[in-house]
């Protein structure tokens, strides 16, 4: 079997261009959305509760996630909570820390027994995973966001910490553990095998699902035969 019905992995879109949100959504592939400032940022969104009440209205029943921006606890706490009253569907983002690398812990904590949604952020570490997990209430639906590809970006092999952080989730059972930051097909393959219930992943990305198991010396000659028909229709000549 190929495609995407080989995986059990929940897929969920990052981005924050609305057109691409509402077409991925029909296309009934992925099971939720994720978004943050920087994405939002580079999609040209200008107002923040606008594009959050119109991609809720688009998209009515599938978790969307959408990420504070205050630095100071307080701030959060304020932003999370409005953001929260949107919609039945929302996950509310908290990083990790803030830009003082203050933990958030506490707040997640408040927050998370006070029955919000939470996908805590930015996570790099199992000893953050511990102090989330901890923090998070076992009773509401939560997600920890480990930036697998940032780890893999400093030259590390994410599996063996994404193998211990699934491990770690596991013990909040109404926790589920996302591999964000997805770099190629081959994380989609790496997450579910590390025990993942969730990964991010880009429209590109998802264009290349049927090459899983895909016999390797035909994968060859379907490069060659690419090569060969590039060169033809540019009329190459030496």
């Amino acid at each position: 079997m190929t495609g995407i019905e080989k995986f059990g992995i929940k897929l969920y879109a990052d981005g924050a261009d609305l057109d691409g949100m509402i077409e991925e959504y029909k296309k009934g592939i992925v099971s939720g959305f994720t978004t943050n400032p920087t994405l939002m940022k580079k999609a040209g969104v200008k107002k923040y509760e606008d594009f959050a009440r119109a991609a809720l209205e688009a998209i009515p029943d599938l978790p969307i996630s959408f990420e504070v921006f205050s630095d100071d606890f307080p701030g959060m706490e304020r932003e999370a909570r409005k953001i929260a009253g949107l919609g039945s569907n929302v996950y509310i983002k908290i990083p990790v820390t803030n830009t003082n690398g203050e933990s958030s812990a506490r707040l997640i904590n408040k927050l998370s027994h006070d029955g919000l949604n939470l996908n805590v952020t930015a996570i790099l570490t199992t000893g953050q995973v511990k102090e989330v997990v901890k923090a998070l209430s076992p009773a509401t639906p939560s997600i920890v966001s480990v930036f697998a590809g940032r780890i893999a970006d400093t030259g590390r092999d994410p599996v063996p910490i994404m193998k211990e952080s699934a491990r770690i989730v596991r013990t909040n059972p109404r926790a589920e553990l996302l591999w964000a930051s997805t770099r190629e097909l081959l994380n989609l393959v790496q997450a579910e095998s590390c025990g993942c219930h969730i990964i991010t992943i880009t429209n590109d990305i998802l264009k290349k699902v049927p090459l899983v198991g895909k016999d390797l010396t035909e994968l060859s000659l379907d490069t060659v035969r690419m090569f060969y028909e590039d060169a033809r229709s540019a009329g190459y000549k030496i």
